[in-house]
């Protein structure tokens, strides 16, 4: 493999785009706004700037990996000869299916489709092809240039060859892929996203504050960041989407969305990319450690 193309400029998209240009791919990053491209390659070269003053790369890596994108706003141009798509739209159901047919009409027959979905089943989206078993989940974890873990799931067509494929390319970006079967969620989110849901019912139910919980998190489970602070940092919105996708997909209410979290989407706290979710980002980002008060 050696052209991808990036669907979507947003967080994931740009992160997708920076991990497979910096191993000398070939990426095409697309999305139907200038704006957001022009964005995303800012947010690329920021990234890159904080890895040469690390010294984690060279000014050449820099500058090598910069050359190795393009940008574009039309899809029909940027899918032509590409050998891999990752589709990094926001998580909704509609969008992702109407992408995927699009994809699967103008790409070549050897192209294999890749979503970043979180939630959405692989099963699904394929079901909008005529190639299901090249439609797979390459779920990157946010940020994706830092981040090890890809989880790789496999829609119940998907092909081994396909996914021996999408495993070796993750490993080629310096990942850790691991396999996993279709199902609402995945392993991820499945586990993190009703554990996310049940601190804001903690909240919500005036148990205990804000602070007290991500530190109890924090000290108490050595998780390196609290589950209030993850959800603003994912966004408040996308974990809404993701417990919708396992509530509707299991038909259990354990993934029910807390009132708290409905009415906080609703009114437009949705976490770091507002500058308010439940910690407030106004003077910048927070950061994840506990705070002084807790350090005695």
């Amino acid at each position: 493999m050696k052209n991808i193309t990036v669907i979507g400029a947003g967080t994931m998209g740009n992160g997708i785009t920076h991990a497979f240009a910096q191993k000398g791919y070939q990426v095409i990053m697309v999305d139907i706004s200038q704006d957001s491209l022009d964005n995303a390659m800012k947010t690329i070269e920021k990234n890159l700037d904080r890895m040469l003053t690390k010294e984690k790369i060279s000014l050449d890596q820099k500058n090598e990996t910069l050359n190795n994108i393009s940008l574009s706003t039309s899809l029909e141009n940027s899918v032509l000869d590409c050998d891999l798509v990752v589709e990094a739209a926001t998580e909704n159901v509609d969008l992702k299916l109407k992408i995927f047919n699009e994809l699967d009409l103008l790409c070549p027959e050897k192209t294999i489709l890749a979503s970043n979905t979180s939630s959405i089943s692989i099963t699904k989206i394929a079901h909008q092809t005529k190639r299901k078993d090249k439609i797979i989940g390459m779920h990157f974890m946010n940020p994706v240039p830092i981040m090890k873990l890809v989880e790789v799931i496999k829609g119940k067509e998907t092909s081994k060859e396909v996914t021996k494929t999408i495993m070796e390319l993750s490993k080629s970006l310096g990942k850790i892929p691991v396999e996993v079967n279709d199902a609402p969620g995945f392993v991820a989110n499945r586990i993190l996203m009703p554990m996310i849901n049940e601190a804001i019912l903690t909240l919500e139910e005036n148990v205990s504050g804000v602070l007290e919980i991500d530190t109890v998190m924090i000290l108490g489970m050595s998780h390196p960041m609290g589950p209030l602070h993850l959800a603003d940092f994912i966004g408040l919105d996308v974990c809404l989407s993701i417990l919708d996708v396992m509530h509707k997909g299991f038909n259990n209410d354990k993934y029910l969305a807390s009132q708290l979290l409905l009415k906080m989407v609703k009114d437009g706290n949705l976490g770091i990319k507002s500058g308010k979710g439940f910690y407030d980002y106004s003077d910048g980002p927070r950061n994840k450690k506990v705070s002084s008060e807790f350090i005695k």
